[in-house]
C-alpha cells in the first residue's frame, strides 16, 4: 500500500492536504444521485467535508432529495469532530438502501452547516455523479467518501491503511 502522497496535477487538489479537524466548504457542483432507476437527489447547493487522507464527502440539502426518497433507520454512530450520526434509509424505484445515508441532527460546534443535510455511501446508490463524472466510492464499507478525477490520494479506508 502506498503511503506517500501523490502529487497532484493542475486542477487537482491532495487529500493530504486537507485539514484535521475536517474542512467543510460549500460546493456548487452538480450533484446527482439515483437508485433503482430513479433520481432520489439532486443539487447544486452541497457542502464538502474535507479530512487529511480521505476523499471528500458530499452532504446535500434534505430538500435536494425526492418526497419519500429518506425513511429513518436504525442506529447511530459518534464523529469526533461532527457528533452523533443518525442513518436512513434510501429509497428510489423499486429499490431500499437500507442505512445507506446519515445525517447529523446536532452537530458539533464548527459544523453546524451540517444541519439539515444528508450524505449517502455512493457505492450502495446505483449511480452517482458530480458534474457528470461517476464517482468512485471510498474503499472499505466504514468511510462514506466520494473518489472523483479532482482528488488524489492515497485514501484511508483500504486494507492496511487502518493505522493512518
Amino acid at each position: 500500500m502506498q503511503t506517500r502522497r501523490i502529487e497532484p496535477q493542475p486542477g487537482q487538489e491532495s487529500v493530504w492536504d486537507y485539514p484535521r479537524p475536517p474542512a467543510v466548504e460549500p460546493s456548487d457542483e452538480h450533484v446527482l444521485i439515483e437508485l433503482g432507476g430513479a433520481v432520489v437527489a439532486e443539487t447544486r447547493s452541497a457542502i464538502r467535508v474535507l479530512e487529511t487522507s480521505h476523499p471528500p464527502t458530499y452532504y446535500l440539502p434534505r430538500t435536494a432529495f425526492a418526497d419519500g426518497a429518506l425513511e429513518p433507520a436504525p442506529g447511530s454512530s459518534w464523529c469526533e469532530f461532527k457528533g452523533r450520526a443518525a442513518y436512513l434509509t434510501v429509497v428510489g424505484g423499486d429499490e431500499r438502501a437500507e442505512a445507506a445515508a446519515w445525517t447529523y441532527p446536532s452537530p458539533s460546534p464548527g459544523f453546524e452547516a451540517l444541519q439539515g443535510h444528508v450524505a449517502v455511501y455512493p457505492g450502495r446508490m446505483g449511480r452517482v455523479t458530480v458534474d457528470g463524472e461517476q464517482v468512485t466510492p471510498q474503499e472499505g464499507g466504514f468511510y462514506g467518501g466520494w473518489v472523483t478525477s479532482r482528488v488524489v490520494g492515497p485514501f484511508k479506508g483500504a486494507p492496511g491503511t487502518s493505522g493512518w
